[in-house]
């Protein structure tokens, strides 16, 4: 049985660190064994391949990976700019360091400007591993935060992808519902409005046709509230477009609510796709929920237009506006929802709010149509 922390295959610690593959681009090997002898002095872990030409330089490359490059910057017929010129089809650069004579600070400081992690003389040895341990750090660090990028990019993308299926799935359970609301619950009210006309034409007394009264005004209440939560629920006015479904919002709004409500647009024939339009629609739903419960508002303007070839959903109210503690609450989910449902369909959903100075929400869709003559509709 193995020891604890040991390789089954030998004595060596599992998670001992390997030692450093260093490629040497020098064209003296009095200098490469210098170099080496350098850092075995200091305790750097290496192995170092000496490589003198370009065509070598990039085979090895091309090999294997290295941790490190140490080049020297005159060679027989090239520079090192031309060795870390090759590297750029790499993937990961690992850190190139040069090594050489007196190059010139000018010369030094535009290779480094070029990418190149760092400059050595070569009567400075004893300062070569100091700087290659300083290079390895922070070529670390950066493949860490590249790393952590790619890995947001990717998580962000993943939630945008759900989010569009999230989206997608409540419309179609909306739909569901809304289907039987109208195919049973309608159908019922429907068929019972028919039992009490009957019953009324067919019965006698005063008493009895009051009663039928009443029941006839709770039934009609019933017909439309399920009406309006079918409506709610799937928007079937979308059919007929964009403006009239917010015109129809806009028009129920101000009667549920009392609160003077105004439609302007610079198109009534706006149209988009089916996803942008359910967008929209849904934006401004949300919009006009929040301010009948939130707002305490005595007017509010919904502007649509399609000009330059952007859908613009602008709605906004003369209200008390939104607090930053309460944008802040982690139950605040509205707003949020909706600038990822913006998103879903590569647009994106702008607030501003001032406590005591209402609130405007404008949502901004890309399309490839433009604006004409502005028309509006008060609903007074």
């Amino acid at each position: 049985m193995a020891e604890p922390n040991k390789s089954p295959i030998g004595d060596m610690p599992v998670d001992a660190p390997r030692a450093l593959k260093i490629l040497h681009l020098e064209d003296s090997e009095l200098d490469h064994q210098l170099v080496q002898r350098a850092l075995r002095k200091d305790g750097l872990d290496c192995s170092m391949t000496r490589v003198d030409t370009i065509e070598a330089f990039r085979a090895r490359n091309a090999e294997q990976t290295f941790d490190v490059i140490l080049a020297d910057y005159r060679l027989q017929g090239f520079t090192a700019l031309e060795a870390w010129n090759s590297l750029q089809s790499l993937e990961t650069r690992p850190p190139f360091i040069l090594l050489s004579g007196a190059i010139g600070e000018a010369a030094a400081v535009a290779a480094i400007q070029m990418g190149m992690s760092d400059y050595v003389p070569k009567d400075d040895l004893r300062n070569l591993k100091r700087v290659i341990d300083r290079s390895l750090a922070v070529f670390h660090a950066k493949n860490a935060e590249t790393r952590a990028v790619r890995e947001l990019a990717l998580s962000e993308k993943r939630l945008a992808e759900f989010a569009e299926h999230l989206q997608s799935a409540i419309e179609n359970e909306r739909a569901a519902i809304a289907r039987e609301i109208h195919d049973d619950i309608g159908g019922s009210l429907a068929a019972l409005k028919l039992d009490l006309a009957w019953i009324a034409r067919h019965s006698g007394g005063d008493a009895v046709r009051e009663h039928l009264h009443a029941a006839d005004e709770m039934l009609q209440h019933a017909i439309g509230a399920s009406q309006r939560i079918m409506m709610n629920l799937r928007p079937a006015i979308l059919d007929q477009g964009l403006y009239p479904a917010i015109q129809w919002l806009a028009e129920s709004f101000q009667r549920r609510s009392g609160v003077r409500t105004s439609l302007a647009s610079n198109n009534h024939q706006v149209r988009a796709s089916k996803s942008v339009e359910l967008t929209a629609y849904r934006t401004a739903q949300e919009a006009l929920t929040n301010i009948s419960k939130y707002a305490q508002c005595s007017a509010v303007k919904i502007d649509l237009s399609d000009a330059e070839g952007v859908l613009t959903l602008e709605i906004s109210d003369n209200g008390c506006g939104i607090s930053r503690a309460h944008m802040d609450k982690a139950s605040a989910f509205g707003i949020r929802g909706l600038k990822e449902r913006a998103k879903v369909v590569g647009g994106w959903l702008d607030l501003s709010t001032r406590e005591g100075a209402g609130t405007t929400i404008i949502l901004s869709v890309p399309l490839d149509s433009d604006g004409h003559t502005r028309l509006e509709a008060d609903f007074l």
